[in-house]
């Protein structure tokens, strides 16, 4: 170790065991043996020490003497994480940090050093270290931190095996999380592909249930960050001292219940991606602080006096408002905004493409069939009157809505069943109407009104229809008898409208 080094650092590990864990993100036991450790310290007691606590408490460690050791075993072995003190000797534990990143990039390395300078910290982060450990620290602080690690590892394990899976069957991950063939979601989709290699931050606004939380997690998985953790939070979901907190972290003692030091998200998102969902819901003392954090990288916990951490953070902001009203509202500071909507992205409403609710209606039945019924179960299908009555219906929850409305069906329908749509679930009848609202684009509103009036009136014929074949099944007798109109013009306004319903054998029997 480096002249002058503490020796005496972990001090309650002399009597090394398996502490109960006192953190909500640790691992459970049976996963540990899974992830396998490394600890680069040229101190043999210490070595020993934390070896043998990390081993007991169900990690999979190897040692290494010294720095040149440590690289030795980086080139033949495979590590998770890399405890490597900061000081070596001639290969230092920057070259271990280095060559760890070398070998494989997703490897978490955390740094310990006898010289806890700000100066060294800011250094060994920069460098890519996920976290670093002052001595003295103790065996539950290391326990603690290691678990946080071991967490982000079994998380990105767990998306590389799902994105995975999901390619053996639809042949690109673009075409899992961004299901969509109309013109301006291919847009938005090549907007947010272009964008993922850098780290310019976005803002991605939309209607709720659009689908703004994958297209961020598309985002962060098509970067170069996409092995580094993806935090989410809802800046709406909790009260401003509370995100506060669970944002930036606090000290102890900072307020009542403050028992221990906590790192906030932004320390848990370092070198990865951060989301803020529903940005313009934060306060605006709270967005003054996120702004210092955007600007120099620098976190400050609840409760501390001095900076405790420097992050690298790529940032993704989301928001069903206007972000321009926001900001003339005095409810978003115009200067947060500027720095989160380097690259903006709008997501279109599901009602503004139509022509993507078969592929998603269909992917949807498909999981969710899997998901709730026994391998090799025949799958239903739908038919082609239920395609177009789910064609019809506004989803003013937008994929959200539709994707429950479908498990909704999943788990109800029998298998080989061909969906109808009377086996839709139907939240409000009135929705159906409100299509006509939704017809009121700015094409027709800007028209003359001899074409407005036509265009509206065809959009009432189409929504009336399609209305009137789910309440009869596609039997277009019953359909004319509850339409008080004649069979005849009925077929001709149904064939106008190309809509596929079922016609009778005999249906003067209806009448």
């Amino acid at each position: 170790m480096g002249a002058g080094d503490n020796h005496s650092v972990v001090t309650d590990a002399a009597v090394p065991a398996a502490l109960p864990s006192r953190d909500p993100l640790s691992v459970p036991v049976e996963a540990k043996a899974s992830i396998r450790i490394l600890v680069a310290e040229d101190d043999r007691v210490l070595r020993d020490g934390l070896a043998a606590m990390l081993r007991n408490d169900g990690y999979d460690v190897a040692t290494a003497v010294s720095g040149i050791d440590a690289l030795e075993r980086l080139k033949r072995c495979s590590f998770d994480i890399v405890l490597t003190d900061l000081y070596l000797g001639t290969v230092s534990g920057m070259d271990v940090l280095r060559g760890a990143y070398a070998a494989k990039r997703e490897t978490i390395v955390i740094v310990i050093t006898g010289h806890p300078s700000v100066t060294a910290s800011i250094e060994a982060l920069r460098a890519g270290a996920w976290d670093y450990l002052p001595k003295p620290f103790s065996a539950t602080h290391l326990q603690i931190l290691i678990g946080r690690a071991a967490h982000v590892v079994l998380q990105a394990r767990h998306m590389h095996e799902l994105t995975a899976r999901l390619l053996s069957r639809v042949g690109h991950s673009e075409q899992i999380a961004l299901l969509g063939t109309s013109p301006t979601f291919r847009s938005a989709v090549a907007l947010a592909r272009k964008v993922a290699g850098t780290d310019a931050s976005v803002l991605i606004t939309g209607e709720t249930g659009t689908g703004k939380e994958l297209f961020a997690s598309f985002i962060h998985q098509q970067s170069r960050r996409a092995s580094r953790p993806f935090v989410a939070i809802n800046c709406a979901a909790l009260p401003e001292p509370l995100l506060e907190s669970e944002m930036f972290g606090h000290r102890k003692g900072a307020f009542t219940g403050a028992d221990r030091d906590k790192p906030g998200l932004f320390e848990t998102a370092h070198g990865g991606t951060m989301l803020l969902d529903e940005i313009t819901e934060m306060s605006l003392g709270l967005q003054a602080k996120l702004l210092r954090t955007l600007q120099d990288g620098v976190v400050r916990r609840v409760g501390s006096e001095r900076p405790d951490a420097v992050v690298d953070v790529r940032f993704i902001s989301a928001t069903n408002r206007d972000p321009q009203q926001a900001v003339k509202d005095a409810s978003l500071r115009s200067d947060l905004l500027y720095r989160l909507q380097v690259v903006p992205i709008h997501l279109p409403a599901l009602r503004e493409r139509r022509e993507d609710i078969p592929l998603l209606a269909t992917h949807f039945l498909s999981y969710f069939w899997e998901r709730h019924r026994r391998p090799g179960t025949a799958a239903p299908k739908f038919s082609r009157q239920c395609i177009d009555f789910l064609r019809t219906r506004p989803w003013r929850g937008n994929v959200r809505e539709l994707q429950n409305a479908i498990e909704h069906i999943s788990v109800l329908a029998e298998p080989a069943q061909e969906i109808m749509p009377e086996d839709v679930p139907l939240s409000d009848e009135s929705n159906s109407l409100a299509a006509i609202t939704d017809a009121l684009t700015p094409e027709i509103l800007n028209a003359d009104y001899h074409s407005a009036k036509e265009k509206l009136n065809a959009e009432f014929e189409r929504v009336y229809l399609r209305h009137l074949v789910h309440r009869t099944g596609g039997n277009l007798a019953r359909a004319a008898r509850l339409a008080n109109v004649d069979r005849t013009t009925l077929y001709r306004l149904v064939e106008k409208h190309n809509l596929s319903v079922r016609r009778e054998s005999a249906p003067e029997a209806e009448w």
